[in-house]
């Protein structure tokens, strides 16, 4: 920080918490949206809470994607907002500072996070995604104790038929249990319990003992009387389920580093779907990238309000151009992958109009005198909102109604 000066760590300053504010917002309002969707799915499959905050952490990483760039436009835009509406920027302007020299720390911020999300979208999100492919898989197989559900029979080795009233403590009590296990020989056994637990068994992981205290026990034996015994505990072996291993990573393209993809994308040998399939993901990531670059300069045009102003236009239009830039990438993404555009032209296209209206924005503002790059939009705003108000003021008055006129004389 030795090479900044004193406004150069002012901006920072200014620029610092927002950044950091907005950025835990936005993922925080993700990861919410999230977490209620991830509780509703695991209660439905009757697996462990705990799994539902294990997705959430490898969801992170997507998530940071998308944050990381909202949080640094609008920490710039906030801090070069209140700079114009506190007279500041006049001042700076005044004594020589151009737009450009003031956003040092901005680049300097971007950059850095640029990087990191280079890093985050190349090689953690690949990896993280893979993982919460696993654990979706492993919850729906049964591989995570998700396969017995409170209230329901359940089939293990067609052999046992179990069913659990209900379940205390996590899982480890249960109660109101019954069993009905059949052998080879065509004996059957139809148990009952008050109350029960799993106990796993040392050395032995495809096996579990579901040890069950006071019930009953009734032997169907071909050709003999059925026989009734009562216990006060009584272990009973379960064999579980082979579960199929989830399948290597790459099943998607967004689980490929991004060193994969380009080996995929420009290797001959392969199919072409699945070459072009690669060439649009990995030119997704490199768009959402690169854009980042070109933040600081869209966020300073739109913060700068008309002289004599406080409109927050600005902030609005900057957070929708960001999300519709990023829906547009997304679909032009998914319409390459399939062939029916080259994913250079589809991608880097928007990207070129996108980036050439960003400069011009940013021309305006800060060459031209008096220049706004949304002022059409400002004095279109303006209207609407004296419309409205007028509007607002006649519905509480009520109608204003013309003076009488003063009688005639005789």
């Amino acid at each position: 920080m030795k090479f900044l000066n004193a406004i150069d760590r002012y901006i920072f300053r200014l620029v610092l918490m927002p950044m950091i504010g907005i950025f835990l917002l936005a993922a925080s309002l993700l990861v919410m949206d999230k977490m209620l969707r991830l509780f509703d799915f695991v209660a439905t499959e009757g697996g462990p809470i705990g799994v539902v905050f294990k997705m959430l952490i490898n969801l992170l990483p997507e998530y940071a994607s998308l944050a990381i760039p909202l949080g640094l436009m609008l920490g710039i835009l906030l801090a070069f907002r209140k700079l114009a509406t506190s007279s500041e920027l006049d001042v700076m302007r005044a004594v020589g500072l151009s737009y450009t020299r003031l956003l040092r720390v901005p680049y300097i911020l971007a950059i850095l996070l640029a990087g990191a999300n280079f890093a985050i979208v190349g090689y953690l999100q690949p990896l993280a995604r893979y993982a919460y492919e696993e654990l979706n898989y492993e919850l729906k197989s049964g591989a995570l104790g998700a396969s017995i559900k409170v209230g329901e029979f359940t089939s293990l080795k067609d052999r046992i038929a179990l069913r659990i009233d209900e379940s205390q403590d996590d899982g480890r009590r249960l109660i109101g249990i019954f069993a009905r296990v059949a052998d080879r020989n065509g004996q059957v056994m139809s148990i009952s319990a008050r109350e029960g637990q799993f106990l796993a068994l040392k050395g032995q992981p495809d096996t579990i003992i579901l040890r069950l205290n006071n019930g009953q026990i009734i032997q169907d034996m071909p050709g003999r009387d059925p026989r009734v015994l009562s216990f006060t505990r009584h272990d009973l072996p379960i064999e579980l389920p082979q579960v199929e291993r989830f399948r290597q990573r790459g099943g998607q393209d967004r689980e490929y580093l991004l060193p994969e993809l380009m080996r995929l994308g420009w290797n001959k040998s392969l199919p072409r779907e699945e070459r072009i399939s690669s060439q649009a993901n990995f030119n997704f990531r490199m768009v959402e990238v690169i854009m980042m670059l070109l933040l600081p300069l869209l966020a300073v045009a739109l913060a700068i309000p008309p002289k004599r102003s406080t409109s927050a236009l600005g902030l609005f239009v900057s957070i929708v151009m960001v999300v519709a830039y990023h829906k547009v990438n997304q679909y032009a993404a998914d319409v390459a992958s399939l062939g029916r555009i080259n994913p250079i032209l589809g991608l880097w296209g928007p990207f070129a109009l996108f980036g050439a209206l960003i400069v011009w924005m940013y021309w305006r503002v800060a060459y031209v005198p008096g220049g706004q790059a949304i002022g059409w939009l400002e004095k279109g705003s303006d209207v609407v909102i004296k419309w409205f108000k007028s509007l607002l003021k006649r519905r509480r008055h009520g109608p204003i109604l013309p003076e009488p006129a003063p009688e005639s004389g005789a």
